[in-house]
């Protein structure tokens, strides 16, 4: 039986290895890890031409838009505020052609931290621009606790509260109308939402599964995606 093959969105970033010094596309060997630990084949997906959107999706059994830089406000009717970062334009409009493909072929999607985020906007939802308290430090994960909320898809996955790693700086302020919320920090972050359609596989979480090694998240959606 063949493996699912699950695409993961990168980070175009200038890099250094070995006597190079150039521009990369970029992913956190986390992500790769643990799609593989799920069960799933990891394809990594730089920035392209929106208009290839459906094109890639229609490869893939499974997506995960990873976390990364700052949505632009624009693309959520807000002005930039003094600590969000630079906008990254062409990773924000490429990754808002995936959702949108993957909503409409019906493949099964997982946004993490910044891919939760982007759902949200790409379904009509804002965002907080800057949260304190998630973090462990400059480019140190924190933990703190999330809690499910009882009969969403997330609650079937991870049924009771868990410790999960976290570097939050952006967070869902409103949430889009044809999602739900489902799970929270113990100050009401919105750490989890998903479509709440039993035929759609949609779901976002706001921490950084990669970071850890609870893989149940992602084994879900390898098994929607298989």
């Amino acid at each position: 039986m063949s493996k699912p093959l699950i695409g993961v969105t990168t980070y175009l970033e200038p890099a250094k290895w070995g006597v190079w010094d150039m521009p990369a596309a970029l992913l956190p060997a986390g992500y790769a890890r643990l799609i593989q630990t799920a069960g799933g084949l990891a394809a990594m997906l730089p920035p392209d031409d929106p208009a290839l959107a459906e094109s890639f999706v229609a490869r893939l059994d499974g997506l995960v838009i990873a976390g990364g830089a700052d949505v632009e406000p624009v693309r959520y009717g807000a002005e930039p505020e003094p600590r969000t970062g630079p906008p990254a334009r062409d990773r924000d409009a490429w990754e808002l052609a995936l959702i949108r493909a993957a909503l409409a072929s019906g493949t099964p999607l997982l946004g993490i931290c910044r891919g939760m985020q982007l759902l949200n906007v790409a379904l009509g939802g804002t965002l907080v621009q800057h949260l304190d308290g998630h973090v462990g430090g400059v480019g140190v994960f924190g933990r703190h606790t999330v809690k499910p909320v009882p009969g969403t898809r997330y609650a079937s996955i991870v049924p009771k509260e868990s410790s999960v790693p976290t570097y939050h700086h952006q967070a869902v302020d409103r949430l889009a109308p044809t999602l739900v919320a489902s799970a929270h920090a113990e100050d009401g972050t919105v750490e989890a939402l998903e479509l709440p359609s039993a035929a759609e596989w949609v779901l976002g979480v706001q921490w950084h599964p990669e970071a850890g090694e609870d893989a149940r998240v992602m084994s879900a959606l390898v098994g929607a995606a298989g």
